[in-house]
């Protein structure tokens, strides 16, 4: 049985992506898995990372059990709008948060590279556009698909980690909608 993770990053619980991120839920429900959520905007956490790695400080206790379901899930499923061609800042400061030297990385001594300490994980990211897909991967070169698969989950040894974007949701239809919540429900199902 694989246990699942669903992060949904999105500072609205009433948003689209809380509705792609039940779809994807009830998807991998009916597949035998296992599922936990971590649902942003009902945590209480500062997402300001004070003083960068120089100084610790002590994560709160919603941090604490994030860090918990991150280190018991096999895949983690990553649902968010792009603001501003990147992620919600409430989505980054968790990131910035949660994803600290020793748990998610290690720095190696007298030297610029890492160890990577969540290998063994694979992950999916369900991002939403105001903008056509073609038009953000084309022209805007994708920024925030390279920082979140790229240089944030890769980095930190998640792989292989798999794409999916909608878009443009505003000013979608009912129809349009209908099928991007079906193909997140059959991506739960199919656990991809």
């Amino acid at each position: 049985m694989k246990k699942v993770l669903i992060i949904n990053g999105n500072p609205d619980p009433e948003s689209f992506g809380a509705t792609l991120a039940a779809a994807y839920r009830l998807g991998a429900l009916a597949s035998g898995a296992e599922v936990q959520e971590i649902i942003l905007a009902k945590l209480e956490f500062n997402p300001n990372l004070e003083f960068g790695y120089r100084k610790r400080v002590e994560l709160e206790p919603d941090l604490l059990d994030a860090r918990a379901k991150i280190t018991w899930a096999e895949h983690i499923v990553w649902v968010y709008p792009v603001w501003w061609g990147s992620l919600p800042a409430l989505l980054k400061g968790f990131i910035d948060r949660v994803f600290l030297p020793g748990f998610a990385f290690e720095r190696r001594e007298n030297s610029v590279w890492w160890d990577k300490l969540l290998i063994g994980k694979s992950a999916h990211i369900i991002s939403t556009l105001d903008q056509p897909v073609w038009y953000y991967w084309l022209i805007n070169g994708r920024p925030t698909y390279h920082a979140m698969k790229k240089m944030t989950l890769e980095f930190c040894g998640i792989k292989p980690v798999r794409t999916t974007t909608f878009g443009p949701i505003r000013n979608s239809t009912e129809e349009f909608r209908r099928k991007c919540i079906m193909k997140i429900n059959e991506s739960g199902i199919q656990l991809k």
